[in-house]
């Protein structure tokens, strides 16, 4: 598998393309603008996307996403109760920083399911807290973790936009990332990539043994 990503959009978003080098199929996650910019990167590495997929409905990570749908012909997903903050600007909070933007999925995922598109595959890791609707996605042969605004390196997903909620972040991140192996690379929303176990050694938010406080 191979990972590469392009920063896009006003505030810095990791647009993420994931791709099998053998098969070319790719995933695209997160296109939060710069539709040219992810396109040029796709055409670099000669991929084929087969589905754009959504860790969560802010604007910032969703406003490239029906362009590139239109030009690869592909389907958009993001989990079954995000579809809501996805279509409304108050919500997503684009208009609270000048950007009317509303999409609607495609398709929709659950908790625990495990996606594959063409021969890529990866688990639905629900983590609420960010958005109600809020995941990470789980390559687990690759030991890889694409965190949306979940985790980042040496810091937390704020909770205080539409549908956020502080508890259910730190019960998400127990519960669901500090107990996948340490050697787990957490790609995140924005930011740098960091481990699982090094977020357990040196996230402020996060206590030695794994917890926040």
């Amino acid at each position: 598998m191979k990972i590469s990503k392009c920063v896009v959009g006003a505030v810095g978003t990791n647009c993420y393309i994931v791709s099998d080098e053998e098969t070319k199929d790719a995933l695209i996650i997160d296109p939060g603008a710069d539709a040219a910019k992810i396109s040029q990167a796709i055409r670099a590495k000669e991929v084929k996307p087969r589905a754009i997929l959504l860790t969560h409905g802010h604007f910032d990570h969703i406003m490239a996403a029906k362009e590139l749908c239109a030009e690869y012909a592909v389907k958009l997903y993001c989990f079954e109760t995000e579809q809501e903050l996805m279509e409304d600007p108050v919500m997503n909070v684009g208009k609270m920083f000048r950007f009317e933007c509303s999409v609607s999925p495609d398709g929709t995922f659950r908790d625990n399911e495990e996606l594959q598109f063409g021969s890529l595959s990866c688990k639905v890791i629900h983590t609420p807290g960010h958005t109600r609707g809020g995941v990470c996605f789980y390559f687990e042969p690759e030991k890889v973790l694409f965190s949306g605004d979940t985790l980042f390196f040496e810091s937390v997903g704020r909770t205080d936009m539409p549908t956020g909620n502080a508890h259910l972040l730190i019960e998400s991140i127990q519960k669901r990332l500090m107990v996948l192996p340490d050697e787990t690379a957490v790609y995140s929303g924005h930011g740098a990539p960091t481990s699982i176990g090094y977020e357990k050694r040196n996230n402020p938010y996060i206590s030695e043994e794994g917890y926040l406080y």
